[in-house]
C-alpha cells in the first residue's frame, strides 16, 4: 500500500511538471490602436478585412505566448501587399499609435519593436513532417509555433501526408477573438526570389511563400518580443 502511494505521488509530480511546462497563452491586457493605425484611413470591415464600416471599438487584446516570449496583438490588419503590411506593423511603433492597458501586476520587458512574425528563410522545400521550409506541421516559425504548439491545432495533412480525419481548420483560438482562418504575411522576404515573402495559412496550417505584388494581398498580425512577469514573481 505504501509502495503504491509513493508511485502515485511520483507519477502525479511528473505529470504536474509536464503540464506546468506546456506552452501557455495569457491575455495580459489590452491595447488601444489609434484609428490612423488600424488600417486604410482607420477603417476596416472586420478583423482581417480592408475598408468597410468603421470599428465599434479600437481596443484589442494583448496575448502573451510564454514559451516564445512573444506578445501578440489580437487584431488583423486589412488585406495588404507585403511591403504595405511591413509598413503597417512598423508604424505601430510610432508615438501615439498604441496605448497600453495592462492587467494589474503585469510587467513587460520589451525586446525589440512591433513587427510581422518571423520565419526561417531558406530554399523552398515542401513536406509534411515539419522539417521543411514549406508545407505542414512546421513549428520553427513564429506563426507555425502559435498554430500548432500553443493553440494545439492539427494540420490538414498529418506528418505522413495523409488528410487528417475530422479536420476542422482553425478550431482552437485560445484567448484570441480576432484571429482569422486566413493566410497571413510574415515579415521575412524570400531571399532566392525577392518579389516573394513567406506566409502562413491559419486554416490549413500550411507555410509557403507568395508574390507580394499585384494579385496577392493578405492581412498582417503584429507581434513583439518581450518577457512578461507579474508582481511577486
Amino acid at each position: 500500500m505504501i509502495k503504491k502511494t509513493i508511485t502515485a505521488l511520483v507519477l502525479f509530480s511528473v505529470v504536474g511538471f509536464s503540464l506546468a511546462a506546456e506552452a501557455k497563452l495569457t491575455k495580459i491586457g489590452t491595447v488601444t490602436i489609434a484609428k490612423t493605425a488600424l488600417g486604410e484611413s482607420g477603417r476596416m470591415g472586420g478583423p482581417g478585412m480592408g475598408g468597410g464600416e468603421a470599428p465599434i471599438s479600437n481596443e484589442y487584446g494583448l496575448i502573451y505566448e510564454d514559451d516564445q516570449d512573444l506578445v501578440w496583438i489580437d487584431y488583423s490588419s486589412g488585406s495588404k501587399e507585403w511591403p504595405e503590411a511591413v509598413k503597417w506593423a512598423k508604424a505601430l511603433n510610432d508615438a501615439g499609435a498604441l496605448t497600453y492597458n495592462f492587467n494589474p501586476g503585469v510587467n513587460v520587458a520589451w525586446n525589440g519593436d512591433w513587427r510581422l512574425p518571423d520565419v526561417k528563410d531558406g530554399a523552398r522545400k515542401n513536406g509534411f513532417d515539419g522539417s521543411t521550409t514549406a508545407g505542414f506541421n512546421i513549428t520553427t516559425s513564429e506563426m507555425g509555433h502559435l498554430f500548432y504548439a500553443s493553440l494545439g491545432n492539427p494540420a490538414y495533412y498529418d506528418k505522413a501526408g495523409n488528410v487528417q480525419q475530422g479536420f476542422a481548420g482553425l478550431k482552437n483560438k485560445g484567448p484570441f477573438q480576432n484571429l482569422k482562418a486566413d493566410t497571413y504575411w510574415t515579415g521575412t522576404q524570400y531571399a532566392i526570389n525577392t518579389i516573394h515573402a513567406w506566409t502562413f495559412n491559419f486554416y490549413y496550417g500550411s507555410q509557403d511563400f507568395n508574390s507580394f505584388t499585384n494579385s496577392y494581398a493578405y492581412p498582417g498580425l503584429a507581434v513583439r518580443s518581450g518577457k512578461v512577469t507579474t508582481s511577486g514573481q
